[in-house]
């Protein structure tokens, strides 16, 4: 038997020392080198077409504010769904690092190099946490080698696609796709030798920091690895326990300031009834399963068979355990594929069961498919390197040689088998990367061509006072491009400010912009749109009226709406309920109304908090008296003689807004904004930003009660008469006392147990 090819056996490499041979590092460089090389065109500069645009942005953010000396942590992010405290919201980990290289090399050569090399290099994060799980090394480095080429139905997994150019862009991910291997080899070897607590706490707590619903797949696996061997399950319970606790303290700086602040995220309306948000169900991800399409969809099912390979040969070495105690790596692998299976069905198949899953409203459950494809691929390492096993076994007893003796046979027909049979899922790799690259070499050549976009962008940052629309993905703004980039997304990419890109944050206006309809004025000023970018073409998109053209070239037309602005001065009436569930929804009568364009904004009764009063006048009209018609007498019952009740005198509303602003300065990329306003009657200035508790107001240097006001904006009683009104955002205070925490918990927890040991060798054990 050749040494290192005995299927899953786990400490035998561990008694016979490591391997000498260089040819499963052989194996992983190669894969890395053929990734670099088809997917070069990565680091061009060209904006994207997919979400990455937005992290690339928050990049940009990061880095000027960490330039600045500024937390991005705590700073208001201006630029989507009207502003939102977006680095607490969002994993904003993977951004603040990036960041922190573009202090080097500028944020946008940072992003591009970052998505490039943690893709291309990732079997190597394969290989490494395979080793760590016990996994052999031709295990490993199979294993390695076959990660870069899934590709499955949904697309946007642990796969090539998800992180292309003409893919969804799913960067934060990418950062998680390097942490998760090491929390689940950690937390494996942790359950079973308590000197690993400290290091898979912090791998743990990473993963949740760089990928939420990555992090959700991490902690899963604490949970699960305890209960996998029966034998000292009290010892392993106890500490699972202790590496539940360290891990939660150790991910509190993300996990707090999002608990305290979870009502004020809103949750995508828009999406909350589809298998994005819910899962596809177990009917549609089993036959995705059986069919070959988790791993393999488009090509035949080489991957997919490998995984049945590995699934068989663990379930045959079920019963084997190494002399410190560890499972079989296949029995931990095939108990993560199922979870991860399981828990991609989400609520399409489980319903309301998924509410005990903490912060499931927010989730999107068809992600967590990607921990099943993890575990797949180390069974698929597992079951290629068992499958090579038995063929040298058998071509062994063919021959009646020892093949042992022929340092080169295993490695090189292992490398020849495997180039021939993983060819469909390898050319199906490389066709995508060709077609990326042409892509992005087409958006390069379209942005270079396009300098009028610049100038507008230059005119718009120029003069400020508010934002920009150019269409949005619901309407004719998806064909209104630059090369392939719609002009709302190109915007994006100068840091304009603008109204359109929608359902990329948590803000609570993000889903009342969904709700934007360009043919409504009134909806210009609530959401601080002075400019309107149209296609140069005329017919089909007149601008508002009062709109003036500013710009004109053979691209666009850019008019500036000059009433409209960050900051108005109004009135409120009336109320409107909502939570953050709903608010969408909830104002998409305020916004289809009238009472927009008068400068008329009802208050909210957010989450069962009551609503501000209102600030409209009571005028009182003259009583009309009461004339009746000769035909028609007054005639009252015997038994119920006519009384004049007191009744409330009719009301009548004043015209026209209570006032003026007279001068105003918004630097919102600071959560700062100023105005001195006239009002002739009591009335609100409101500031188009999405209302946040972060968001506090001053009138006249004194503080002042901000209130939220339809759709979700942040709005300040003021008096009459001239007043210089202060609105200022404040971000999350105590990161700095958690980071300490976490830090202090897990170096403490290392100190503690560094010279222990759970285990001591032994003979390798059969256990239940």
């Amino acid at each position: 038997m050749l040494t290192g090819w005995a299927p899953l056996k786990p400490d035998a490499g561990q008694r016979q020392g490591h391997s000498p041979s260089a040819w499963p590092w052989t194996l992983v460089g190669t894969t890395v080198a053929w990734s670099l090389w088809q997917l070069r065109a990565t680091v061009i500069s060209a904006q994207y077409l997919d979400d990455n645009s937005v992290h690339q942005q928050m990049v940009r953010f990061a880095t000027a504010q960490i330039r600045a000396g500024h937390d991005p942590l705590t700073s208001w992010f201006p630029y989507l769904g009207l502003g939102s405290p977006q680095f607490l919201h969002y994993q904003s980990t993977p951004a603040i690092l990036t960041g922190l290289a573009g202090l080097v090399v500028g944020p946008d050569a940072s992003f591009r190099w970052s998505l490039y090399l943690l893709w291309c290099l990732w079997p190597v994060a394969i290989f490494l946490s395979a080793r760590l799980l016990r996994l052999r090394p031709w295990a490993a480095a199979l294993a390695a080698v076959i990660a870069p080429f899934l590709h499955s139905a949904p697309g946007i997994g642990y796969e090539q696609h998800a992180y292309l150019w003409v893919g969804y862009g799913v960067w934060t991910q990418l950062w998680g796709s390097w942490a998760l291997p090491f929390a689940w080899a950690l937390s494996w070897r942790a359950v079973a030798d308590k000197r690993f607590l400290a290091p898979a706490a912090g791998a743990v707590a990473l993963t949740a920091a760089f990928h939420y619903e990555t992090g959700y797949l991490a902690f899963m696996a604490i949970l699960i690895m305890p209960f996998l061997v029966r034998t000292g399950l009290r010892a392993r319970l106890l500490r699972g326990a202790i590496l539940l606790a360290l891990s939660l303290l150790a991910s509190a700086w993300v996990v707090v300031p999002l608990l305290r602040y979870a009502r004020w995220a809103g949750l995508n309306q828009a999406l909350s009834s589809t298998a994005m948000v819910n899962g596809y169900g177990a009917g549609q991800t089993m036959t995705w399963l059986v069919t070959g399409r988790i791993f393999d969809a488009g090509h035949l099912p080489v991957i997919s068979l490998l995984v049945l390979a590995g699934l068989v040969a663990a379930v045959l070495q079920w019963r084997t355990a190494g002399p410190d105690g560890l499972v079989s790596p296949g029995r931990a692998l095939v108990a993560l594929f199922c979870a991860g299976l399981l828990l991609s069905f989400g609520r399409t198949t489980f319903g309301s069961v998924v509410s005990i899953i903490p912060g499931s409203s927010d989730l999107f459950f068809r992600r967590f498919l990607m921990g099943a494809q993890l575990a797949g691929i180390y069974l698929a390492g597992l079951g290629a390197a068992a499958a090579g096993g038995q063929a040298l076994r058998l071509a062994a007893y063919l021959t009646r040689r020892d093949l042992t003796r022929l340092a080169w046979a295993p490695a090189g027909g292992l490398a020849v088998a495997a180039v021939a049979y993983l060819f469909p899922a390898w050319h199906n790799a490389g066709t995508m990367a060709a077609l990326n690259s042409a892509d992005i070499h087409f958006q390069q050549l379209a942005q270079s061509g396009e300098p009028q976009v610049n100038a507008a962008a230059a005119y718009i940052r120029s003069h400020g006072d508010g934002r920009v629309y150019a269409g949005s993905p619901s309407n004719w703004g998806q064909y209104y491009t630059v090369g392939f980039v719609p002009m709302y997304a190109y915007l994006e990419s100068q840091d304009v400010d603008e109204v359109g890109y929608t359902l990329r944050t948590a803000s609570l206006m993000t889903q009342p912009e969904y709700h934007f309809d360009s043919a409504q004025p009134g909806d210009y000023a609530v959401f601080g749109i002075r400019y309107l970018m149209l296609p140069a073409v005329p017919a089909t998109h007149p601008p508002p009226p009062g709109a003036i053209l500013v710009l004109h070239n053979n691209l666009l037309r850019l008019y500036e709406l000059p009433g409209d602005s960050y900051i108005r001065v109004a009135e409120t009436v009336g109320s409107i309920t909502a939570n953050r569930a709903n608010l969408g929804s909830q104002t998409v009568p305020y916004l289809r109304s009238q009472e927009p364009a008068q400068d008329r904004y009802p208050t909210i009764a957010y989450s069962g908090a009551p609503a501000a009063k209102p600030t409209e006048p009571l005028v009182t009209k003259p009583t009309e008296p009461l004339v009746t018609k000769p035909t028609e007498p007054l005639v009252t019952k015997p038994t119920e003689p006519l009384v004049a009740k007191p009744t409330e005198p009719p009301v009548a509303r004043l015209s026209g807004p209570p006032g003026a602003v007279l001068t105003e300065t918004a630097d919102l990329a600071n959560g700062a904004a100023t105005a001195v306003v006239h009002l002739h009657r009591r009335g609100v200035a409101v500031l188009s930003a999405s209302f946040d508790p972060g968001w506090s107001a001053t009138v006249d240097g004194h503080p002042a009660a901000t209130q939220m006001v339809a759709p979700a904006l942040v709005a300040v009683v003021v008096p009459p008469g001239t007043h210089h009104i202060e609105f200022r955002y404040t971000g999350f205070a105590y990161y700095p006392e958690l980071l300490a925490l976490a830090v202090t918990a897990l170096f403490a927890t290392a100190a503690l147990t560094r010279r222990t040991r759970s285990f001591h060798g032994g003979s390798v054990a059969r256990i239940r």
